[in-house]
């Protein structure tokens, strides 16, 4: 085909497709950092129903405000000031929130900086993969995993929680991409997915046994393992040395100038993300450029 001829042969072309299909993509981003957490409380609401019926609620485990449909692509997307329905015009990447000035058109309420950022994000890390990996499986793939860890790093600045459905997909996908050694072989793959788990699992009952507290969630264990299953054990060290200097700066910073309170549990998955995103494009030479030095 014309098109898959004109990105092997244009690097210039490949950057730029990836880039826009990253801020697309990075626009429904935002609509899973919102509502993904959203999901997850209204299924917790509807099991707890099961076990303990509320006689205000319906025969399906919801109250009538919970009834109707919510999910990713419904309802449609709208502003939480006046419930101005988004048009598709005004949901361009970017070019939308500038245009309207950073503001609803219905209200002119602010509309949050996050949601462009986001998109810059996710388009300017896929436009970068498709330059660094060129045209090749690995720049096909790498973007799967940039916009899982865009998507788990807010969804856990905003929550502390690191859904399920993202974290153990991207263990399995990761496994699956493997298969044919697209970033390692696949018994890298198989024990990076083990000795990432079992790692921060054993931090865990380390810092708890000792302390009595808890350190950390259960889903930094399934994001490290994912991160492993991506990118083979040998970059672990790296991703958990990386992640944990950028949590020690940033914490520190936090309690210093903005008087986050020392009580206040800080999330580590964004780190262990950024741990993992540096991994994914300089690890390889990382890793080697740290074992030289060592030796």
């Amino acid at each position: 085909m014309e098109i898959i001829h004109l990105l092997e042969t244009s690097v210039e072309m490949l950057i730029l497709l990836s880039g826009l299909i990253g801020l697309m993509v990075g626009s429904f981003l935002n609509v899973v950092i919102h509502r993904l957490p959203k999901m997850m409380e209204q299924e917790w609401r509807e099991q707890c129903a099961e076990i303990a019926p509320n006689p205000n609620e319906t025969s399906t485990g919801t109250t009538p405000q919970e009834s109707v449909q919510y999910n990713l692509v419904a309802p449609r997307s709208a502003c939480p000031s006046c419930g101005h329905r988004i048009s598709a015009m005004e949901n361009i990447p970017v070019l939308s929130y500038l245009v309207l000035g950073g503001r609803c058109r219905g209200c002119k309420a602010r509309i949050s900086l996050r949601y462009p950022v986001v998109e810059l994000i996710s388009g300017l890390l896929c436009a970068y993969s498709a330059w660094h990996f060129g045209f090749s499986t690995q720049a096909l793939v790498a973007p799967l995993l940039i916009w899982a860890l865009i998507a788990l790093t807010f969804i856990d600045f905003d929550t502390q929680l690191l859904p399920d459905s993202i974290t153990l997909a991207l263990i399995w996908l990761g496994l699956l991409v493997n298969l044919n050694l697209v970033f390692t072989s696949l018994s890298s793959a198989v024990i990076g997915a083990m000795a990432g788990y079992l790692s921060l699992w054993s931090v865990y009952w380390l810092f708890k046994l000792s302390t009595g507290k808890e350190g950390m969630g259960f889903g930094d264990f399934k994001l490290l393992a994912a991160i492993g299953a991506w990118l083979g054990w040998q970059i672990l060290p790296l991703t958990l040395l990386l992640s944990s200097i950028v949590g020690a700066v940033v914490g520190i910073t936090l309690i210093l100038f903005a008087g986050h309170g020392r009580q206040i549990p800080i999330p580590f998955g964004p780190y262990l993300a950024g741990g993992g995103l540096i991994a994914l494009f300089w690890g390889k030479p990382l890793t080697q450029a740290y074992l030289g030095l060592a030796l």
